[in-house]
């Protein structure tokens, strides 16, 4: 467990998952929710189905969450990303393409998959302590920088990750998919050297 002042950080567990799913669908701008439903076998419920993926993932990943002993109420997802970019395979859907290709831009660095909070629990500090966590656990994974991707319109978040030292270096238009829209117009890389 990690403590940044009185916000209590620790490591996901499998039974968090049916309160992380709606944090991962928020820091995923809907998408995550769009593709649950294409992937949940027929008659069951998507949010069902992300809880019980999710809880088999939190075996094998180190997600960080806020907990104040009532379950998570804000989450970390983040990773190493390999230091020569990957091919982006053809047949990728163009939805995913520009996130591919940013998160590409960025290679070696400690990549923030996911940052979000509970509305109700916003403005509390806890993107700002989980933020800290990324540092800490970027320089475990012997990482030179963080990097994240970020929707244009989301002004608080760029706000926070500019007064954290992340820097814009690249963007791409969002390409709406079925059943997915956007109120942003491109998704935005930001980086941070550590």
């Amino acid at each position: 467990m990690s403590d940044s002042g009185d916000i209590p950080i620790r490591r996901a567990r499998p039974a968090d998952a049916p309160k992380l799913t709606p944090l991962i669908n928020s820091a995923g701008e809907g998408i995550p929710l769009h593709l649950w439903r294409s992937m949940a076998p027929a008659g069951e419920d998507p949010w069902d189905f992300a809880a019980r993926r999710w809880a088999e993932k939190l075996e094998d990943i180190e997600v960080s969450v806020v907990d104040f002993g009532a379950g998570p109420v804000a989450c970390l997802v983040g990773y190493p990303t390999p230091k020569t970019p990957r091919p982006i395979p053809d047949d990728t859907p163009a939805m995913f393409r520009p996130a591919l290709e940013l998160e590409n831009l960025a290679p070696g660095s400690w990549y923030i998959n996911m940052l979000a909070s509970e509305p109700a629990f916003r403005g509390r500090g806890l993107a700002s302590a989980l933020l800290k966590q990324a540092e800490m656990l970027a320089r475990k994974d012997d990482c030179d920088q963080l990097s994240l991707i970020v929707a244009d319109k989301k002004i608080d978040a760029i706000r926070l990750y500019r007064t954290f030292g992340f820097v814009e270096t690249a963007r791409r238009p969002i390409v709406e998919g079925e059943n997915w829209s956007s109120d942003s117009d491109e998704w935005m890389l930001m980086l941070r050297a550590l």
